[in-house]
């Protein structure tokens, strides 16, 4: 038959580069074992038998010489491979029991079976029965801090059995337990080996060996003698083992090992990234301000930023986004005040690119209703006012072409005009209002319009017919007209514009007049707010990379603290990537959990600003992109963190302390 473990020249050594000392540990080790031995390794402290227990366990590899576990090479191997035969063909019992402080004592026993691909509700059925078994019944629920020292050692037994324990690797499973409780976990294993596992028992004690089938002694690093029991012998010294009888013993788990499913993974991981939050609860606080703070300045900025944004587009909109102000002026040159005469309105309406024009004079006018008075701008225009600014008329009409051209005298009120002389909310219509005391017919009232940047508030406008305001209003500015072009297109502003005042030029010979192109004005100042609001996102931005930091500095605490629990994982079968997955799943958990309460409190503070009458405007994109990048961060600061732990060798993370 082929050994099931066959040693053939095995050697180890430490050191020897970069000028360090070269320590040999083992020295061309030949050793056989079958399947179904109970072995003992038994040597005095530093005699290699541990060194010989990882090599056999797949947690080191030799510097020399060649292993075989049935009849195939360990040595073309890859660390995927290694990790596969770690946690399908061995179990292993430590004398420090290596059980994971954070899980309880059945999730410490699920965790090879978890490597293994085995669902959840397999290997938590069969980890209950292996520890109702083994008389722990009762404690399936208990940290490894609640459990005695014999109970803990059982519950590495059991760990050790899950996916079938072909192999039973027990590292001074008696060291740290009095006398009593040690014959039994001798008898246990002892038990384990009559039922047909390979049991191989690492011990300085000689006594303990002498249960064994078969005691293999080493010194120095080699092989110096040893002893074979018949059959008959051994099952002689067997005793019946307290802890578990043949008539009710496990059944060997029967599902087909696969890898784990991402899905499985991730909760587990997520799982486990809890518990140690929750643990170092204030550690995790301070870690999340910083993605807090960042997360909640960006969302904000971002929402200040666009609710300027839509303020300014809204003055834009409600102005006429290509709307051309064109007035008179004295010449730079010096000379008479420029006059917009009736000649030069009509050559402009006739440009193709002029949809209409508004001549407008207007001027600052005593007005009385009743016991009211108070000075208003009366703009005297044409009767395309509600057209040319989207602005309807909310009570009566606006005053049409034939009353412009018959000099009527009507009046429409502006929305706080209208408050003003009818604090009641009267009706107006057909009322007369006095301006520079000659009566005036009330036949509108404009619906709320607000203050355009630059100009005054509209609300607080009269309008008359513009012949009406140039003959019966103020006759002196009847040559001061100012205009409104509306533009085809407001694509068009600019080029028509210019167009505009080279034919003005051209007509008056002069530069007697001037131009404003409102829409320019509030794009500029829409692309300074949005260059401050910029400016101000990424200042926030900063404090997300500083909470990213913080969770690398964190990361990095926690694999040092954790390099027992990951030796831990390894042994029982956790490949690297799944080492790596832990780790980066606990920063994203972070990162994560901080990103919420960031939005969350996000959502308070613009609530508050929005009562406070600051314009602010709420985007869930930017809200969830923000949280998106505080996840992002953390990752990739926690990805260092994590391939640090994934790469830890497990015989030195077993070790740490």
């Amino acid at each position: 038959m082929t050994p099931l473990i066959s040693l053939r020249g095995i050697s180890k050594h430490y050191g020897g580069e970069n000028g360090t000392p070269r320590v040999e540990v083992l020295h061309g080790i030949d050793l056989e074992i079958d399947a179904g031995e109970f072995v003992a390794i038994v040597g005095a402290s530093g005699s290699g038998k541990s060194t010989l227990m990882h090599i056999l366990g797949c947690l080191d590899r030799p510097s020399s010489g060649q292993f075989l576990f049935n009849g195939e090479d360990v040595a073309t191997l890859d660390s995927d491979q290694l990790a596969a035969l770690r946690r399908e063909a061995f179990g292993f019992v430590f004398q420090a029991y290596h059980l994971i402080p954070t899980e309880s004592a059945r999730e410490n026993v699920e965790v090879p079976a978890f490597y293994a691909g085995m669902n959840e509700t397999s290997r938590q059925a069969r980890a209950t029965e292996l520890l109702q078994h083994l008389g722990l019944g009762d404690r399936l629920d208990s940290r490894p801090s609640q459990l005695s020292g014999g109970q803990q050692q059982r519950v590495s037994v059991a760990r050790a059995l899950i996916n079938g324990g072909q192999v039973i690797l027990a590292d001074e499973p008696t060291g740290a337990l009095d006398s009593e409780t040690g014959d039994e976990v001798m008898d246990l294993l002892a038990n384990l080996a009559a039922k047909g596992h390979t049991v191989i028992l690492i011990t300085h004690d000689y006594k303990l060996a002498a249960r064994s089938q078969r005691v293999i002694e080493i010194q120095d690093g080699r092989i110096v003698g040893g002893r074979r029991d018949s059959c008959e012998g051994y099952c002689e010294n067997t005793k019946p083992d307290r802890g578990a009888r043949d008539d009710d013993s496990p059944s060997r788990p029967t599902c087909n090992h696969r890898d784990a499913q991402l899905g499985e993974e991730l909760r587990d991981a997520c799982r486990a990234a809890w518990r140690v939050l929750l643990i170092n609860r204030a550690r995790t606080l301070l870690t999340l301000l910083g993605i807090i703070i960042g997360v909640a300045s960006v969302a904000v900025m971002l929402a200040v930023g666009e609710g300027t944004k839509r303020e300014v587009m809204a003055q834009l909109n409600a102005m006429g986004p290509n709307m051309i102000h064109v007035g008179s002026a004295t010449p730079k040159t010096g000379g008479a005040r420029g006059v917009i005469t009736e000649a030069d309105i009509a050559a402009i309406a006739q440009m193709p690119e002029v949809r209409r024009v508004m001549p407008v004079l207007r001027e600052t006018a005593l007005v009385r209703h009743g016991a009211i008075s108070r000075n208003y701008k009366i703009w005297a225009t044409t009767e395309v006012v509600p057209e040319m600014n989207r602005w309807p008329v909310a009570q009566g009409r606006f005053y049409t072409a034939e009353e412009n051209r018959n000099v009527a005298p009507v009046v429409v009120l502006g929305h706080l005009a209208y408050q003003r002389f009818f604090p009641n909310n009267a009706d107006p219509l057909g009322q007369k209002i006095l301006i520079k005391e000659a009566p005036y017919e009330i036949i509108g009232v404009m619906s709320e319009k607000g203050a355009e940047s630059g100009f005054s508030n509209h609300d607080e406008r009269l309008y008359v017919p513009r012949r009406t305001g140039m003959v019966r209003v103020f006759p002196a500015q009847r040559n001061k007209s100012n205009l409104v072009v509306e533009v085809v297109s407001s694509n068009q502003v600019q080029q028509t514009e210019e167009k505009l005042g080279a034919l003005l030029l051209e007509r008056h010979g002069r530069d007697d007049f001037w131009l404003n192109n409102a829409a320019s004005r509030h794009q500029a100042k829409l692309a300074t707010r949005n260059s401050m609001t910029l400016m101000l996102a990424l200042i926030a931005a900063i404090s997300l990379l500083v909470g990213g930091i913080g969770v690398m500095n964190v990361m990095l605490m926690t694999v040092r603290e954790r390099v027992r629990e990951i030796g831990i994982r390894m042994a029982t079968g956790a490949r690297q990537r799944d080492i790596l997955r832990q780790f980066i799943t606990e920063a994203a958990l972070v990162s994560l959990l901080g990103g919420a309460i960031g939005a969350t409190l996000s959502l308070v503070i613009i609530a508050v600003l929005a009562l406070a009458d600051v314009p602010v405007a709420l985007s869930l994109s930017a809200l969830l992109g923000a949280v998106i990048c505080a996840v992002a961060i953390g990752v990739v600061f926690g990805l260092m963190p994590a391939r640090q732990a994934a790469r830890l060798d497990p015989v030195v993370a077993l070790a740490a302390e």
